[in-house]
């Protein structure tokens, strides 16, 4: 077979710098195109298959001569693309070939992330800063999974995440594993907001850790050049045979906080551009996720809160650390519903998800955000994924019954608990709270879980982990009686 497009990759291996030229030389390709790579390091003969079944370019051929190796891959339709290219193929894929555990009703879960071990957030920092090497870390990281899982089993979960653990905050580590964009600690980025002093004195005011936290910048076009959380699934499906969830950032979120002013516009011409290649990164990772047997793949989009509680005011909260400006309420939201939208199409509804909070970066509930979900519903009723972690335990998340009209065809995780309280709730305060809820939506459409995750920002967890089994404990008891047993 003649390949249409060779390159010479030299001794490079597959994490380090060859995928890059990779993609520097399909992207331009037509589907069907074939692609040689032509390599002299003998671990791309194990890696690149993972990669080729991963972006759906398969290996058609592979020769080796001495030391020199060849390998034809044909462009397939899910092998990423020129900007903006969707999966089309990948959802029917999904949906007839992958088998996972249901969740049933009144199933407890968590929202996503797990207190770390402090030896691992040191570990995150060490990563970070380029003190600790990938297969160190990996190995790290997988004891603070097991760790995590094992305490989500004792406490009875029916759902368990892995935590986050090897994450540095629920939305920015995408920044550090995307081509051409780079984490950069969040007061480094100040030059780009409009007054930098009085930014400055707002995070110190909603006691935010700008120092520690670090915010993705986008330099170039960004492409998907190796999984965002799929190396996470594959280690906690290891740990249990309960269904696993995943939490990605949304794609609405990922644009407020990937679009920079005077930097993001080097690599883009506008936010909607830069919103065609975060669709596509999402649909690729969804649809590798969905295939490796995540039962729910949940969107986290806490910002759109910001929206409709600050307006067109230039009041900010620390919602994903967004530096960008935004437009009107009605436009962001419905940039935001076309995007999830977009993301979801063609994929299993029941398996897709979407989170909304007020906050959860602190302890002080004065400084996260209030308002009932009455200027959201419009967005709720349109955005087509399947279950919607909501933020309900607290005062400032409103009436329940202000939702009583969503979707029939959804089903409701309601916040039951308050990650940033140490008290542990009761088990008849639970129940309360959860029969609220099945009086509006019925059982068979009710989940149970905490308003947020415990520990959304590496940095700043708001539980110890005791406490979040404490919590997930008494949410597993309340449910318990609810099933009666």
């Amino acid at each position: 077979m003649v390949p249409d497009v060779s390159f010479d990759g030299g001794d490079l291996d597959c994490g380090n710098g060859l995928l890059l030229l990779i993609r520097r030389h399909i992207d331009p390709m037509r589907s069907g195109q074939v692609l040689e790579i032509l390599s002299t390091e003998s671990s791309v003969e194990e890696d690149l298959p993972s990669w080729c079944r991963l972006t759906g370019n398969p290996i058609v051929s592979q020769s080796r001569t001495g030391n020199r190796r060849s390998f034809l891959v044909r462009k397939g339709a899910g092998g990423g693309g020129k900007a903006g290219t969707l999966l089309h193929e990948a959802p029917a894929a999904v949906v007839q070939g992958t088998s996972v555990p249901p969740i049933a009703p009144l199933s407890v879960l968590g929202i996503g992330s797990w207190p770390r071990p402090g030896w691992m957030l040191r570990a995150v920092h060490d990563r970070l800063e380029g003190r600790l090497d990938e297969t160190a870390f990996e190995e790290t990281a997988r004891d603070a999974v097991r760790l995590a899982v094992e305490a989500q089993l004792r406490a009875g979960a029916d759902v368990v995440t892995d935590g986050e653990q090897r994450r540095d905050s629920y939305a920015s580590f995408v920044g550090g594993l995307l081509e051409n964009c780079q984490l950069i600690p969040l007061t480094d980025l100040l030059p780009y907001v409009d007054d930098p002093d009085k930014f400055s004195e707002e995070l110190t005011a909603l006691d935010i850790p700008a120092g520690e936290v670090r915010h993705p910048a986008v330099f170039g076009p960004i492409r998907r050049v190796r999984p965002l959380a799929l190396h996470e699934l594959a280690w906690a499906r290891t740990l249990t045979e309960k269904p696993v969830k995943v939490a990605l950032p949304g794609p609405y979120l990922l644009t407020r906080t990937l679009w920079l002013e005077c930097v993001s516009e080097k690599a883009y011409p506008s936010r909607e551009a830069l919103a065609e290649d975060v669709v596509r990164v999402l649909r690729e990772e969804l649809q590798a996720l969905l295939a490796s047997g995540a039962s729910l793949v949940q969107f986290d989009e806490p910002v759109l809160t910001e929206v409709v509680f600050s307006g067109g005011r230039a009041t900010r909260s620390f919602m994903c650390g967004a530096l960008s400006a935004k437009g009107a309420p009605a436009a962001e939201l419905a940039f935001a519903r076309d995007l999830l939208n977009r993301v979801v199409a063609g994929f299993p509804q029941e398996r897709t998800a979407m989170h909304v909070c007020r906050g959860n970066w602190s302890k002080d509930e004065g400084v996260a955000l209030s308002g009932d979900y009455r200027p959201l519903l419009d967005l709720l009723h349109a955005v087509r994924v399947g279950t919607f972690f909501l933020e309900l335990c607290t005062p400032r998340a409103g009436e329940l019954e202000v939702l009583k009209g969503l979707r029939e065809d959804c089903r409701v995780g309601v916040g039951v608990v308050n990650p940033k309280s140490d008290r542990i709730e009761t088990p008849e305060e639970i129940m309360v709270r959860a029969e609220a809820a099945i009086r509006v939506f019925g059982a068979d459409r009710v989940l149970l879980n905490p308003d947020c995750g415990f520990a959304t920002f590496a940095d700043k967890p708001l539980a110890a982990s005791s406490v979040a089994e404490g919590k997930l404990r008494a949410i597993v008891e309340a449910a318990r009686r609810l099933r009666g047993g």
